[in-house]
Formats: C-alpha cells, sequence, structure tokens
C-alpha cells in the first residue's frame, strides 16, 4: 500500500520492479529555456527590435516599462496558458507589450524578434553534453512548455540532430507536470520512463516527471550566461 502521504503517481511499478535493482539511466530528456538554451540579453532583443521597426527606442527606458506591464493584472492574467498554443502565446505577448509605450503598436513586431531562430542560443556546455550522450548512444528528447516552435534554435545552433524527440506543450496542448508531456516524450524515444532522467530547472515543472517514473535532476534556478552546471549529468548515467 502506497504512504499515506506520498504524491500521486501516474503509474504503478509492479511487484517484480519493486523488488528489482534500480534501472539505469538509457535515456535523458532536457527542459529548453534555462536548461539547453537561453535568450539573449534583453537589451540585444530590444536593439533588435528598434532596428526591425525604425523607432528609436530608449532601451533602458523601454526595458524599465517593460518590467513594470508585466505587473499589470491583466497583463499576468493573460499570461496563463501561454505556452498552450502559438496562438495564446502570440495574444498573452500583444496584451504585454500593448502597455509598454515603445512597443505599442508593434507588439508582433517584437514577438517575432523574440521568437527569432538566432535569439536563443545554448549554453556554453550545452553542446559537450549532448556530444557526449551521442556518444554513448544515449537517446535524447525536449521537453518545454514553449509557445512557439523551437527546433530553429536548435538547428541555428547546429544542435538539431542531437535531438530525437521534441515535445512542446504549444504542440500537445497540455503543460508540464502533466504526466502527458513525460510519457508522450518516452514513447518517442522507445525508452521505459524508469531507465529515464529528466533535467530542468523547475521543482514543481520538471520535477513533475517523477510521477511518472523517471527520475529527475534540478539545476539551480539562478540566470547564467555561461556554462549552465550540465557536466554533472554525465555522472548520473
Amino acid at each position: 500500500m502506497r504512504a499515506l502521504f506520498d504524491l500521486t503517481a501516474a503509474y504503478e511499478p509492479t511487484a517484480d520492479q519493486r523488488r528489482a535493482p534500480v534501472p539505469a539511466v538509457e535515456a535523458v530528456l532536457f527542459d529548453f529555456s534555462n536548461t539547453l538554451f537561453h535568450m539573449v540579453d534583453v537589451h540585444t532583443w530590444l536593439t533588435r527590435v528598434a532596428a526591425a521597426t525604425g523607432r528609436d527606442l530608449d532601451v533602458e527606458r523601454t526595458l524599465a516599462d517593460v518590467v513594470a506591464a508585466a505587473a499589470d493584472p491583466e497583463v499576468a492574467a493573460a499570461q496563463h496558458g501561454r505556452d498552450l498554443s502559438d496562438a495564446a502565446h502570440r495574444e498573452a505577448m500583444r496584451t504585454w507589450f500593448a502597455r509598454v509605450p515603445g512597443l505599442a503598436g508593434a507588439e508582433d513586431t517584437a514577438t517575432d524578434v523574440l521568437r527569432a531562430p538566432d535569439a536563443w542560443v545554448p549554453y556554453a556546455d550545452t553542446a559537450g553534453v549532448l556530444d557526449a550522450l551521442a556518444a554513448r548512444g544515449v537517446p535524447v528528447g525536449i521537453v518545454s512548455d514553449i509557445g512557439w516552435d523551437i527546433r530553429a534554435h536548435a538547428d541555428a545552433a547546429g544542435l538539431a540532430d542531437r535531438v530525437g524527440a521534441w515535445v512542446l506543450s504549444c504542440e500537445i496542448g497540455v503543460e508540464k507536470p502533466d504526466p502527458a508531456m513525460f510519457t508522450t516524450a518516452c514513447r518517442a524515444l522507445g525508452v521505459d520512463p524508469r531507465a529515464t532522467l529528466m533535467v530542468g530547472d523547475n521543482p514543481v515543472r520538471d520535477g513533475g516527471a517523477v510521477a511518472v517514473g523517471c527520475r529527475a535532476f534540478v539545476l539551480p534556478s539562478e540566470y547564467r550566461d555561461g556554462e549552465r552546471g550540465l557536466g554533472a549529468v554525465l555522472g548520473l548515467l
């Protein structure tokens, strides 16, 4: 019988599985944003928006306005569920950027620049870890709460061929920690969730993988623009 205060699991191991040794890790799932890739700094983003729109943006002022607008109750409400579809994400960004004087009227352009292939870049240790996993024959999947197709960023960085499965919330209509995010990735890779490691930076969303039998490795949520500390993953195989 499961202990009284255990979290509800989305799977039930068999009696044989409970007695057997814990399976070795045979596959790794990664979160995308702030785990494998990060957005370019906001100054770069706003400078690119200015170039794309022909506006003479005061970058510091606009940045402050973006931060202030995020606290608007209507803007905050619009962000809920924004990663469930491309349209929902774009509408959430329109609602937010419309409250920013420097971006009002150019909301779609600001969003397009945010989504540009080179607007998200890998951490310094991303490629090395993905290459090491490939060399060991360990399949890799991306499991991301995101509002648009992020494969373009991996293509731009020359890393798309390291990924065997992409499970994006905007494509399947649910977000982590919904079990479907993780089970879909495991099925796509043809691996047992109990032999799979989920790597991310959010203990609730990414840590939800444990409910389907995966193990989870959660990175600190601190902002990084150098190495992310992904090398530790190799020691867990």
